[in-house]
């Protein structure tokens, strides 16, 4: 029984956040041609690409463990560090390019921008900090699905801020939503297997406190001076 609700909530969870990500994007790149936005760069095309890729992998991913094709679930995850590789190089890229542009560009928008690149710096490095642990564990499922599924949380502030709702003025109030969804994901979990996974103790632990220093030290102006030097 422990394991079917386990299953039914990395399932639920991975649809929940394709659907998300869908909402998010839906305007400016998967309804782009219906919606008359304008056409993106081929390097953003290609980085949404990669992203959806994921996403949509963690979705089959979690679907194999579900129907108990193990096999495939492990064969297809051999395709999955490769795309991760992929995940953590054109998300930080990405990124840093869009900073490059505001600071050569001497824009309004800059340090804005600089903040933004810091936080999503943070992101692609706690992805990959837990894609790696999950690769580590992998022979340990009760490890490996949980640091797995802490990915999503890893790009929810990527997400929150585009999705076409009002409810999120403030960065500190994104970062509260994803505090939010990192808790109730825990806490069900916690509740189903009458007990704190370690995985989710210190994966949470790590997340929380990573993102919200962050998210202080990228206001500094240090950091944004540091950054704009860099990148000028």
């Amino acid at each position: 029984m422990k394991q079917s609700r386990a299953s039914r909530l990395y399932l639920g969870s991975s649809l929940l956040f394709v659907l998300l990500v869908f909402w998010a994007f839906a305007r400016q790149f998967y309804l782009a041609a219906f919606s008359g936005a304008p056409t993106l760069a081929m390097w953003l095309r290609i980085h949404g690409l990669v992203m959806t890729g994921w996403v949509v992998l963690l979705v089959v991913q979690s679907a194999l463990i579900s129907v108990k094709r193990l096999q495939w679930h492990c064969w297809l995850g051999i395709v999955g560090v490769g795309w991760a590789v992929l995940v953590v190089a054109m998300g930080s890229a990405t990124t840093l390019r869009a900073s490059m542009r505001e600071v050569r560009g001497q824009t309004d928008f800059a340090p804005i921008q600089l903040t933004i690149t810091g936080l999503e710096l943070m992101q692609m490095l706690l992805f990959a900090a837990l894609v790696a642990g999950a690769m580590w564990w992998r022979r340990r499922g009760d490890y490996h699905k949980r640091l797995m599924l802490l990915t999503i949380i890893t790009m929810l502030p990527s997400v929150i801020p585009r999705l076409p709702v009002s409810f999120f003025p403030s960065n500190a109030s994104i970062l509260l939503a994803v505090d939010a969804a990192l808790l109730l994901l825990i806490g069900v979990d916690t509740v189903h297997q009458r007990r704190l996974h370690p995985a989710f103790g210190w994966g949470g632990v790590l997340i929380i406190a990573a993102l919200h220093l962050t998210f202080l030290g990228a206001y500094t102006p240090a950091w944004r001076n540091f950054l704009s030097r860099l990148l000028s």
